[in-house]
């Protein structure tokens, strides 16, 4: 069970007993990521995130950072969306009290040094440059760019390597001022931890909360035929990622679209797994899954390809995307069913994704679902509701395909989506 306070500074405290590990995580949410960022800051998100890491007044290094956290074993980074930024440590829960005060010392005291930021910039750059150099990787990025074009959600996380060169400590500072205020955050305290630790979290998280959050920029998808994105690269495999238009964080109907993302490609025993990889010998992966927004979403499939065969294989999927919304089978909805209910429970075993559970919930929905009443309403999906899903989300001329391989004509691709 969990328990929501509101502190006086209107950060949400979620705190998640669990008496019986060893552990304890704590996870501070920020609802601030690439979607809110300008042209001037894009990709100031990330760079803030990576500069919470390069020392404070009382820890004035990153060494200094690092040889705490790894001097009692702990497991600690951030990780940067496009609605939301989050830092976390997870360590044994003798050593919360540390936990909490150098997570807190970073968000709060970081120093922003000019030199570490320069510094900074090079690594970021590389960083951009592994993400572009690895297809598997990258096609994830240029199918959001041909399905979101001409809105920030179309735009890289990371931003570019020119806005990132040109991004001034005044910028970052500014925009950080914007978002990183108390009504906009969510702690998450999971494991074994006392009421001490909790007086603790309200005595140093002391964040302001002086100035109203600019609101998102809410996106609508208009499209009435496919989209193609190309990227030429010469080697062996292509990559591609089909995209279909679906549903946001509250929307009811995504219980039913994952068991549906799961019966058409989310383990080994999906369709497209075995009509793509194991019948046809394709792909050596081949997937689905849900991207998810605070105002839209997706289903995705993506797969590594034989780049001789890669219209046959397309066309493959798209046979079976037309094929699944005709129905599915009762045991195939059981399996599934199934399998996410082992899964939630294998996961929720840890308690970095219990506090990560209740922190999401609580920052994109404002509603939470403990997992016993997730799985519930899991298990209360119809055929019939995967059905209504199925013919609403997959629709061929809504459609976006990203493609990385050895192409430079797009129009055999948009052939085939016709």
């Amino acid at each position: 069970m969990y328990k929501k306070t509101t502190l006086d500074n209107k950060v949400r405290l979620i705190t998640s007993p669990l008496k019986e590990t060893q552990t304890a995580s704590i996870l501070v949410l920020v609802k601030v990521g690439s979607r809110q960022e300008s042209a001037k800051v894009s990709g100031g998100s990330h760079f803030i995130e990576h500069l919470m890491f390069k020392g404070t007044k009382k820890r004035p290094t990153a060494l200094d950072l690092s040889k705490e956290l790894d001097g009692i074993g702990a497991e600690f980074n951030a990780f940067t969306g496009k609605d939301y930024t989050g830092y976390y440590i997870k360590s044994d829960a003798r050593h919360l009290s540390l936990s909490i005060d150098v997570l807190s010392d970073m968000l709060l005291g970081s120093k922003f040094d000019p030199q570490e930021m320069e510094r900074e910039k090079g690594v970021i750059v590389e960083e951009i440059n592994m993400y572009e150099d690895n297809p598997l990787m990258y096609v994830d990025d240029l199918l959001e760019q041909t399905m979101y074009s001409g809105h920030q959600l179309g735009v890289s996380i990371a931003g570019s390597r020119e806005s990132v060169k040109k991004m001034t400590r005044r910028n970052l500072i500014e925009f950080k001022n914007k978002f990183y205020q108390g009504g906009n955050i969510v702690i998450s305290l999971a494991g074994n931890y006392s009421d001490s630790h909790i007086k603790e979290i309200k005595n140093k998280f002391k964040f302001k909360n002086t100035s109203k959050i600019p609101a998102i920029s809410k996106i609508t998808v208009r499209q009435v035929k496919p989209r193609v994105g190309l990227l030429f690269k010469e080697s062996e495999q292509t990559q591609i990622a089909l995209g279909f238009p679906a549903y946001e964080y509250t929307n009811e109907k995504l219980h039913p679209l994952q068991l549906l993302s799961i019966i058409l490609g989310g383990n080994m025993s999906s369709r497209l797994f075995l009509q793509v990889r194991e019948r046809n010998g394709l792909a050596y992966f081949v997937r689905s899954s849900l991207s998810v927004y605070e105002d839209t979403g997706a289903l995705v499939i993506q797969s590594g390809l034989d780049k001789i065969r890669v219209e046959s294989a397309i066309k493959l999927i798209i046979s079976e995307l037309k094929k699944i919304k005709k129905g599915v089978t009762k045991e195939e909805l059981k399996r599934a069913k199934e399998y996410l209910a082992g899964k939630s429970a294998l996961d929720l075993e840890d308690t970095s994704r219990i506090s990560s559970w209740y922190a999401q919930q609580e920052l994109m929905t404002k509603t939470i679902l403990t997992p016993e009443e997730r799985i519930q309403k899991i298990m209360a999906v119809t055929s019939s509701d995967i059905i209504k899903v199925a013919k609403e989300v997959i629709k061929i001329n809504k459609v976006s395909l990203a493609v990385i391989g050895p192409f430079k004509d797009k129009s055999k691709f948009e052939k085939i989506l016709k």
